[in-house]
């Protein structure tokens, strides 16, 4: 029988008990959690400060007797603060403080990530421009990765009045965030240091997506850095960005700029790191510590385009998860790569993204040529039709799809049509098969062409001319 100690109860760590106990019932499985939220989604943080989903409780992905009656013994708010890779055995610090320790045959880490710090004067652990301790939760100063932050947060917006609010940062959680502050009423401002919205899709894309969010009477701020926290005499926060772009006070601030992995736990013990930081883990999820794997926003990301990179996915975490756990007690599973596939809603836009963008296609050895189309939705004379603005992006050597991305209203079905895409890059599909595929068709929900093979074949047209399918009326 396998003891089986997995450290982090999030996606990866959660997915790998879970697993483990699917592979080999008999498995003894302990997860040892360093908060009280074992399996809670934290992608759906913006949607609990925006009221929309309440309790906080609504948020787990399983509760803790859903766990343990699935055969995982949990201890919770227990840290582990060293791995004995020759013992096996891994050191914790408990609830009350003391030490203890916890034998292991395998081991599965997934610790996650920690939010990036700006170099900001005035926030958290720095100092501010008067010498004085940085700001925090306390003072309305926020960053946002856990459920207690997202408690500390909501404590803020409603122990006092909260008339203004400053996100920093406008990728997919800062505009979440954005949208969240403003369905409570809450005058915001989103600041980015790069020149648009949402670097995650080229900037025509993210341009539609600042209109969207400006259209909903937020103040967006691109090609913005802020440089300064500090608190004023009204016990508000003066926010200061460089060039003079921002010199103003808001009740609250949140900063959302980016992940970094939390490897530390993993490097003590002798593990190696690659890209982006994170640690270096094969498609086992094998660490290169013996009885060692690990899995999710703290290794690195095999995937199918770039090889090795580091782009932390909840989906991903899960998959790897799955994998470490597997493996941990026999399995001979495997990761069998990332695409990429990520998906927003903002406000009443919903944009979404697969593969390469033109410039990491290029890093990655390819000939990237793109085509922009914006079909519609669903057929024209049914009501309601909007069109979705889509880039195809393929080899203008071979024709393979190489990356997608797509803006559309919500509603327009745009996260399931990221997904065929995501599916025919996952296979290594041409642009031009993509266009072949036999999709669903009905008047209200489509066209005879869906707008992805509308796309497909608008890029055949342009830059495969001799192999392009003529479009039917």
């Amino acid at each position: 029988m396998t003891h089986l100690v997995v450290v982090g109860g999030s996606d990866a760590g959660v997915s790998a008990g879970l697993r483990a106990r699917e592979v080999d019932p008999t498995a003894e499985v302990t997860v040892v959690v360093a908060d009280a939220y074992p399996n809670f989604s934290i992608c759906g943080i913006p949607y609990y400060v925006s009221g929309e989903v309440a309790p906080w409780q609504s948020l787990a992905h399983r509760t803790s007797a859903d766990l343990e009656a699935a055969g995982l013994a949990l201890r919770l708010s227990t840290r582990v603060t060293g791995i004995d890779v020759d013992r096996q055995r891994v050191a914790l610090r408990t609830p009350d403080g003391s030490a203890e320790r916890l034998d292991y045959d395998e081991l599965v880490v997934g610790t996650g990530a920690h939010p990036a710090q700006p170099a900001i004067d005035g926030l958290g652990g720095a100092r501010g421009p008067d010498g004085a301790g940085g700001l925090g939760p306390a003072d309305g100063v926020h960053l946002l990765h856990t459920m207690d932050d997202a408690h500390a947060l909501v404590a803020s917006l409603t122990g006092r009045p909260v008339a203004s609010a400053l996100v920093v940062g406008a990728g997919y959680i800062g505009v979440e965030m954005t949208e969240a502050l403003v369905a409570r009423g809450i005058a915001t401002t989103v600041a980015q240091r790069p020149a648009e919205v949402l670097t995650t899709v080229d900037a025509e894309l993210g341009a539609l997506v600042r209109a969207e969010v400006e259209a909903h009477g937020v103040e967006v701020l691109t090609g913005t850095t802020v440089t300064a926290l500090a608190r004023d005499a009204d016990g508000r926060i003066t926010a200061t960005a460089a060039g003079g772009r921002l010199e103003r006070s808001f009740d609250v601030v949140v900063v959302v700029a980016g992940v970094r992995p939390e490897v530390e736990l993993l490097v003590a013990a002798g593990a190696r790191t690659g890209a982006g930081g994170a640690v270096v883990v094969d498609e086992t999820m094998a660490t290169g510590l013996p009885h060692v794997r690990a899995a999710g926003d703290c290794v690195v990301t095999h995937h199918r385009l770039l090889g090795t990179t580091y782009l932390p996915l909840g989906t991903t975490a899960h998959k790897q998860g799955r994998v470490a756990g597997a493996n941990a007690v026999g399995g001979r599973a495997r990761f069998a790569g990332s695409t990429g596939t990520q998906v927003v809603k903002v406000f009443d836009l919903v944009a979404a993204r697969t593969g390469l963008l033109e410039h990491e296609a290029v890093a990655a050895g390819f000939r990237p040529v793109t085509t922009q189309t914006s079909p519609d939705d669903h057929k024209a004379y049914y009501p309601g039709a909007h069109p979705i603005t889509i880039r195809v992006t393929g080899d203008a050597g071979t024709g393979r799809l190489l990356g997608a991305q797509l803006v559309g209203r919500l509603g327009s079905e745009v996260a399931k049509r990221v997904d065929v895409l995501a599916t025919a890059i996952f296979h290594a599909m041409t642009v031009e098969e993509v266009a072949d595929l036999d999709l669903s068709y009905t008047p209200p929900l489509g066209s005879p062409w869906d707008a992805v093979q509308v796309a497909a074949q608008a890029w055949c047209r342009e830059h495969r001319p001799a192999t392009a399918v003529v479009l039917a009326d």
